[in-house]
């Protein structure tokens, strides 16, 4: 993620797929572009937007909607609920008492999820859009099991007014080009850096250096990793759990699916998927059908750290005993879910300034950096 201006630093980049880019990578199916995400750029910090537009040149979608299916009410909400989507539903007297009744010393006390979601907007509207989704989501039986709760990503939450855009505050955007972001990362290989793709690091001595690709060994002095931290260390402190994601693909015989600027569709129910998404919203490919894209929470792949206490102390043992020349970041390096794509930037810059400056002399200790990076 940073360019390699000392000519005298040696790069080598590890990658296990046959492509750079992973999550992020754009994919095409019946001539449709996607992402798995798919991964629209959002952030607070200008900066990290006014870099990412001068490689990957991006388009506003400030305007995107998101709705939520509640299947008792037999309606859609905005997501993140707003207030005056409380005004549409059929208990709604009721809704307006528990929030009115909700006090700040027990949400300030909550133990788990439940209890903070219950204490923060009721019981009533706990059950119809927080509940269920977020057993699917976390793949649990209860919610209760969820004992790290106030993160929200890009701050959702029920909101005060009346603006239907998702993210009314944060910059939010996608790339013009219909190729996404994979310009990006094909440029990597014009810069003077050796890649390993369809690659693993199968063994790394911490003491000598030394790291094992594709049965050869290499030394290095530097080392920058964004794959969870128990993978190179044989289990040392045992697993840390992700939850992965199946994606179904379905092209429909109609230009436009879902109503206008409506990016996103929630369903907080019995179903078995989250949401759905309508690519082309993203993307503005032109065709006479259009693709949708389907989640199932699952166990296949590695795409979100749970948010557990127990498993967040598991990690920081590893963070522990990497030396202070070992970087670890992005979402499975921090083993941070709330860490998004302009997190993961801001995180690989900081080690490139580190680097390219010539200023690293372990001042930045591990310690200090994965807990700028942690809850």
């Amino acid at each position: 993620m940073f360019s390699n201006k000392n000519k005298d630093l040696d790069v080598h980049l590890v990658e296990k797929n046959p492509f750079l880019g992973a999550g992020v990578r754009t994919f095409f199916y019946g001539g449709h572009p996607y992402t798995f995400g798919p991964r629209h750029f959002l952030t607070f910090n200008k900066e990290i937007y006014k870099f990412l537009n001068s490689y990957v040149p991006l388009r506003s979608c400030s305007e995107h909607q998101f709705l939520s299916y509640v299947e008792q009410d037999k309606n859609f909400y905005n997501y993140p609920l707003n207030y005056e989507n409380i005004k549409n539903m059929p208990d709604k007297k009721k809704v307006y008492k528990e929030l009115k009744n909700k006090s700040l010393s027990k949400i300030a006390n909550a133990q788990n999820m439940e209890e903070y979601w219950i204490n923060s907007v009721g019981k009533t509207l706990y059950s119809k859009v927080i509940d269920k989704y977020n057993k699917k989501m976390w793949m649990v039986n209860s919610n209760r099991k969820i004992d790290t709760f106030k993160w929200s990503p890009k701050g959702a939450t029920l909101k005060k007014s009346n603006n239907k855009a998702a993210w009314s505050e944060a910059i939010s955007c996608y790339p013009i080009k219909l190729n996404g972001y994979n310009d990006f990362f094909d440029n990597i290989k014009k810069l003077n850096t050796k890649t390993y793709l369809n690659s693993v690091v199968k063994k790394i001595s911490i003491t000598n250096k030394i790291f094992k690709i594709n049965n050869k060994k290499i030394k290095f002095d530097i080392v920058i990793s964004t794959i969870s931290p128990h993978l190179l260390l044989d289990n040392k402190f045992g697993s840390l759990p992700f939850i992965g994601r199946d994606i179904f693909k379905i092209v429909i015989p109609k230009e436009h699916v879902f109503p206008k600027n409506v990016y996103f569709l929630y369903y907080p129910n019995d179903e078995k998927f989250t949401r759905l998404v309508e690519y082309k919203k993203f993307t503005k490919y032109k065709s006479k059908s259009s693709l949708i894209g389907m989640e199932i929470p699952s166990t296949n792949g590695m795409h979100y750290p749970v948010p557990f206490k127990k498993e967040i102390k598991k990690s920081h043992k590893y963070f522990k005993s990497f030396p202070d020349w070992y970087f670890t970041i992005g979402r499975a390096g921090t083993y941070r879910y709330e860490v998004d794509i302009d997190d993961c930037i801001e995180q690989a810059l900081e080690v490139g300034k580190i680097i390219n400056n010539g200023h690293y002399d372990g001042s930045l200790t591990n310690k200090k950096w994965w807990k700028l990076w942690r809850y």
